[in-house]
């Protein structure tokens, strides 16, 4: 057969067999690697070629997690549970440990806020987010969600990491390890940071053993985003001159100590840093806002921390529009309690609602905003937790660590918008319908962007590394049709 056609598929009695295995050699060994490369979800992401090509279509293209650090109670917030206002007051006689001891004398305690239908779907919300409340038509809220870590620093991590212990990569860096930045000049994972670090530390950003390059690039809310981001050289043939010679000499050392990511990523990210100077000051600039959108946001607020979040709610906005893949808002720290925004084992009422007000506004500015632009359709907002609270405590006004039950919700393109999933108990102890653990969110967040999360794999320690690890099932009740 061979003899008698081209790779063409023309007549040529001129090719052997032989001869065309030669000259097709290089082409059979690319198709070899083709599909090697389709189960590689970076295939195409560089810091030259940021974009790769997903699994599967994607529903949308970027994500903004709006991470609420210290654990959230849900039958405060979106879980109502009438049930507690009839125990309210009542022994708690279940067994519940503190340290190394059973701690006693608890009481059943109900919820200091009231909850109301809102929206066509009639999505519950309690009156600690009035204004998020507004926006329950574009939710989509899981109610069944545990953790299984009733500890800050381990819960934090695997709510970022899908891991209890650091070392691993964040969320956001596998996010950009598979799908890149759409902009070469922003990094592809940025950090909003409040001014809280959450327990865990700054692991719950990190890039773990993937290389240096995928780590979050973090930008402040007070003060200047991004420190020594203005060049230091007035003439920039100057600055790129200075550029040049010192990737010459990191190309010079790298040869001789053969590959290294600590020292490619460092080329990478003096790139990056170069390319950043003439963008971040433009994009991070709020001045060509209007005055409405600002007001929108809470700019005007006389308090100091809601102003904060809601210039970071809606720098998220100008990132993702400039193509950067993956921003996550933290908090800020003012009615943290022992180790966390929103952990009150006592002082629940101020605490909440000291926090809500602060962060209640920029969030719901962020999905209208979004949604207004037509933007929210190819963005994916997630809103979580660590863990949610319990419904009974030692005293009236506060409430402890609860891993067994706790709700997150997402808006954006893929979803059922204004879609409760998953139950709790009558009390919200337990998830008892469609119960969803952390790797499941994660799988799905990652279908969401076209990747499958059994198929994002890294090697490292001799084996191929997910950040869902052996776990994780796509939600698929949550998803539109």
């Amino acid at each position: 057969m061979f003899g008698n056609a081209n790779l063409l598929g023309n007549a040529n009695p001129g090719f052997s067999r032989r001869e065309v295995l030669r000259r097709a050699s290089t082409g059979f060994g690319m198709t070899a690697l083709a599909a090697l490369m389709a189960d590689q979800a970076c295939a195409g992401a560089t810091a030259d070629s940021p974009q790769a090509i997903p699994h599967f279509p994607p529903k949308v293209k970027n994500v903004i997690f709006c991470f609420m650090p210290g654990g959230v109670s849900h039958i405060d917030t979106f879980d109502p549970k009438p049930k507690l206002a009839e125990l309210d007051g009542k022994p708690y006689d279940g067994f519940y440990q503190i340290g190394a001891k059973n701690e006693t004398n608890r009481k059943w305690v109900k919820s200091p806020w009231a909850f109301q239908q809102h929206g066509q779907s009639g999505l519950w919300v309690s009156e600690l987010f009035p204004l998020v409340a507004t926006c329950a038509d574009d939710l989509t809220l899981i109610r069944s969600m545990v953790s299984g870590f009733p500890l800050h620093p381990r819960a934090n991590l695997l709510m970022h990491t899908g891991r209890t212990l650091g070392g691993y990569p964040s969320l956001g860096s596998w996010v950009n390890y598979g799908l890149g930045s759409e902009n070469k000049n922003l990094p592809g994972y940025v950090l909003l940071h409040g001014g809280a670090v959450p327990p865990g530390g700054l692991e719950n950003f990190s890039n773990g053993f993937l290389p240096a390059a995928y780590q979050a690039t973090s930008m402040q809310a007070d003060g200047k985003p991004v420190v020594n981001i203005a060049p230091g050289d007035k003439d920039p043939k100057i600055q790129r001159a200075k550029l040049d010679v010192i990737a010459q000499e990191d190309k010079r050392f790298l040869d001789r100590t053969g590959s290294n990511d600590a020292v490619e990523s460092a080329i990478q990210n003096y790139e990056m840093a170069y390319r950043m100077q003439s963008v971040v000051p433009d994009v991070l600039n709020l001045d060509r806002e209007t005055e409405a959108t600002k007001k929108l946001y809470g700019l005007d607020a006389t308090e100091k921390n809601k102003r904060l979040y809601g210039t970071q709610c809606l720098r998220a906005r100008r990132l993702i529009e400039s193509g950067v893949r993956f921003v996550e808002i933290t908090c800020p720290e003012v009615y943290g309690g022992d180790n966390g925004t929103w952990d009150q084992h006592s002082e629940l009422r101020k605490g909440h609602e000291g926090n809500a007000q602060i962060t209640d506004q920029g969030v719901a500015a962020l999905l209208k905003d979004l949604k207004s632009r037509g933007l929210l359709k190819e963005t994916l907002v997630v809103w979580a937790t660590e863990f949610g609270r319990t419904p009974h405590a030692p005293k009236p006004d506060g409430r402890d660590h609860h891993e067994t039950a706790f709700s997150v919700w997402m808006a954006g393109g893929g979803l059922k918008p204004g879609f409760t999933y998953g139950a709790t108990d009558e009390t919200g102890m337990r998830a008892v319908e469609n119960v969803t653990e952390v790797y499941d969110l994660h799988a799905t967040i990652l279908r969401l962007l076209g990747l499958d999360h059994k198929r994002l794999t890294y090697r490292f320690g001799g084996r191929d590394m997910r950040l869902t690890d052996v776990h994780g099932n796509v939600i698929d009740g949550v998803l539109a049709l």
